[in-house]
């Protein structure tokens, strides 16, 4: 039996540590983000940190959800959420240090189309797995903009 209070805050906990080791690791870089020619919309740096944190709570939340579930496909949802936040992790680091827009951009639509699985997967195992992935797609929508105006305003 799978302790499910637990299970949310292990991967809740895993997805914030994710987030705050990529934060660190490019940390220098990204503080000359705001140095950038941006697209309109894009907001002010306070929002970033606000925003993943909120996105990698409930990542972390339909994860547990998901891990404590008995279903047949909780196994590729789970590994699919994985690399998910593998390919989360590394787009900051092509972005900012390695300065790679273009690569980041399509990067970052394949982080998508990686989310967007992990959502379809976590829906046939919990509907409410899958609803709190909502604002992580639309969250990547918007950044897949912010992406590309940076890549196209500073080429």
């Amino acid at each position: 039996m799978c302790n499910k209070k637990a299970a949310i805050l292990f991967f809740v906990l895993l997805s914030l540590g994710v987030g705050a080791l990529s934060g660190f690791f490019n940390m220098e870089a990204m503080s000359q983000y705001q140095a950038l020619n941006q697209p309109p919309l894009s907001p002010p740096a306070w929002v970033f940190p606000v925003a993943w944190t909120i996105l990698y709570i409930l990542m972390g939340i339909g994860a547990g959800i998901v891990y404590c579930s008995d279903s047949n496909q909780k196994k590729g949802a789970m590994m699919l959420f994985f690399i998910q936040l593998v390919f989360n992790f590394c787009w900051s680091f092509f972005f900012f240090t390695l300065e790679w827009r273009f690569f980041a951009l399509v990067w970052l639509l394949m982080l998508l189309v990686l989310v967007l699985a992990m959502t379809k997967k976590f829906g046939s195992i919990s509907p409410l797995a899958a609803k709190l992935q909502v604002p992580y797609i639309l969250w990547l929508c918007f950044a897949a903009y912010l992406n590309f105006g940076a890549w196209w305003l500073n080429r």
